[in-house]
């Protein structure tokens, strides 16, 4: 069998394994979210926080609670890590120094996993389980609550309630997030990943030096990290490690991982505004983009453009050997489309083509599917930019689920598509115009150039993922990509929540003949349209300084 048929026939087995959960967990994500019963270790929670799960809220008291138990998250992974050199089950390791703490608590909260560190000789077995792991669960279930408001924005009408963000949070973080991940530790434990809080082991004399692994709590890890869409690895290698993904066989299960709960979401969404066919259009558009972007990946890796390349007989390098061009380029497309930022194969080694696609996935707000919740929060805004332009060609007011696109909601919109490149463009342009960062850069020209923007499409779109080649472990990096993932996570949901509670205070509309009927496959051109549009217009001068300009030079 030859590495293209390899690759064609894991991704027909993949999205075979994602048509079968689709229906069944979108189902059950809908009634988890519309149930008004308790468990009664949700009630002890409740109890334990004060929070009474019965009141509904507002979008401002919604957005409260988000930022609330954001901010509490990110002081305690920040001293938790301050602290490490002095709690027990640390591994000898010593505390993190401030501004390497800050950018690891803020990115780990916002749910995106950049590490600027290497996690085997950094973080000690109680920051990885008290600290990151439990951030892995609950910065997901945040993403999942804000999506669900948003939904329930579209769903109601005459009231601006939008449920209750602890019942939401609790909810998400028991009832799908702990199962799921479980589940998949242990088909991950069965496969050959480890799980254990072994210390340091010496496994023998390499070229005079002696070669060093620790072991810890991986699998779980492991499958949280995919699972709630996080991306940091317990290992620096991420899911290259054979501890983390020992087999081709877990490689496709943990792409499979990542994007299970974004493409099931739009099930949940059609469920809860009651027209499953509306579910099923927003699933077209995300799965769209997403097959043909893998489709292009594989091209351009396969085809391996340049003399070296070509000499070798194949883009290897960065890649494992265990899963091969077009495994790896499956993985890549995944998690940058989504918000994972897990890696099995280095980017920067990418061809100068397959490395723009990879930034072009996070730089389309990662949509296609997105990350747990942010993905379709996204994509149902990008739906209102698309609703506002077919209102605009037929000169008729924009309705979208029964609701008038007005001028507020339109606002709201426009402010949340133009935040995240803002972010990535004027840091980006700071940090290439200011004399010390570039020093971090291993290479010049074109492809040092990707490495900057790279990491700051990664940071501002919750993505996570590094392109390699950039040392980001300094104090610039470290200040400049944790802001980026502050304003890159929480700006937007301020928007995404406004615009809920907009909605949900509005009457529906009456469908009449001239209604755009959103459920068609005439919308899902329409969107897919104006998703690959607006990016490609906000960000083609900075692709063309890149990737563009490395790729045509090949």
């Amino acid at each position: 069998m030859g590495p293209v048929l390899a690759g064609v026939l894991q991704l027909l087995a993949l999205i075979g394994a994602l048509g079968l959960a689709y229906i069944p967990l979108g189902t059950y994500m809908a009634g988890v979210y519309s149930s008004d019963k308790h468990w009664r270790v949700e009630k002890w929670i409740y109890k334990g926080i004060g929070a009474n799960p019965d009141t509904e809220m507002r979008w401002p008291a919604y957005l409260r609670g988000v930022l609330a138990f954001s901010g509490v998250s990110v002081l305690f992974l920040y001293l938790l890590q301050r602290l490490q050199g002095v709690l027990p089950g640390s591994m000898d390791f010593s505390s993190v120094n401030p501004a390497q703490s800050f950018n690891t608590a803020v990115s780990f909260v916002t749910n995106t996993n950049w590490q600027s560190y290497y996690g085997e000789q950094t973080m000690g077995h109680v920051v990885q389980t008290a600290g990151l792991a439990v951030q892995n669960f609950v910065s997901a279930a945040v993403g999942i609550a804000v999506a669900v408001a948003l939904v329930r924005g579209f769903a109601r009408s005459r009231t601006g309630e939008l449920g209750n963000f602890w019942a939401d949070l609790v909810r998400g973080t028991l009832r799908i997030l702990v199962p799921g991940a479980a589940i998949a530790a242990v088909v991950l434990v069965a496969c050959g990943a480890i799980q254990n809080f072994s210390g340091i082991h010496e496994v023998g004399q390499f070229m005079g030096g002696s070669q060093q692994w620790n072991g810890g709590a991986v699998a779980s890890q492991e499958a949280i990290k995919e699972f709630g869409t996080n991306g940091g690895g317990y290992f620096n290698a991420n899911s290259a490690h054979p501890f983390e993904n020992p087999t081709p066989f877990t490689n496709l299960f943990e792409i499979f991982l990542l994007l299970v709960i974004p493409f099931s979401l739009t099930r949940t969404f059609g469920v809860m505004v009651g027209s499953v066919r509306q579910g099923y259009a927003i699933l077209a558009t995300m799965g769209t983009i997403w097959v043909g972007f893998v489709a292009l990946m594989m091209w351009t890796e396969f085809a391996h453009h340049g003399p070296a390349l070509q000499l070798a007989g194949g883009a290897m390098e960065g890649k494992e050997v265990r899963f091969g061009v077009g495994s790896s380029s499956i993985f890549a497309v995944s998690t940058t489309l989504t918000s994972t930022g897990a890696v099995d194969s280095f980017h920067s080694s990418f061809t100068g083509l397959g490395g723009g696609i990879a930034i072009l996935s996070m730089q389309l707000g990662e949509i296609a599917p997105g990350g747990t919740g942010s993905g379709l929060y996204g994509i149902l805004i990008m739906a209102v930019i698309a609703v506002f332009i077919a209102g605009l060609m037929v000169g008729r007011t924009p309705e979208y689920l029964g609701k008038k696109i007005g001028a507020r909601e339109i606002k709201l919109a426009a402010c949340y598509i133009l935040i995240t490149p803002a972010l990535v463009l004027i840091f980006t342009a700071v940090s290439m115009a200011l004399p010390t960062p570039p020093h971090s850069m291993l290479n010049s020209g074109a492809h040092g150039f990707s490495e900057v923007l790279y990491a700051f499409s990664s940071a501002a779109n919750n993505n996570g993922s590094a392109f390699a080649g950039l040392n980001a472990n300094t104090d610039w990096y470290n200040t400049m990509t944790g802001l980026a993932m502050l304003l890159g996570r929480f700006l937007p949901m301020v928007f995404v929540l406004a615009l809920a509670g907009s909605l949900a205070e509005q009457k529906p509309v009456p469908a009449t003949a001239g209604t755009l009927r959103t459920e068609k496959p005439l919308f899902t051109g329409l969107l897919v349209g104006a998703i690959l549009i607006i990016t490609g217009l906000t960000y083609f001068p900075a692709l063309a300084l890149g990737p563009l300009a490395e790729g045509l030079a090949s």
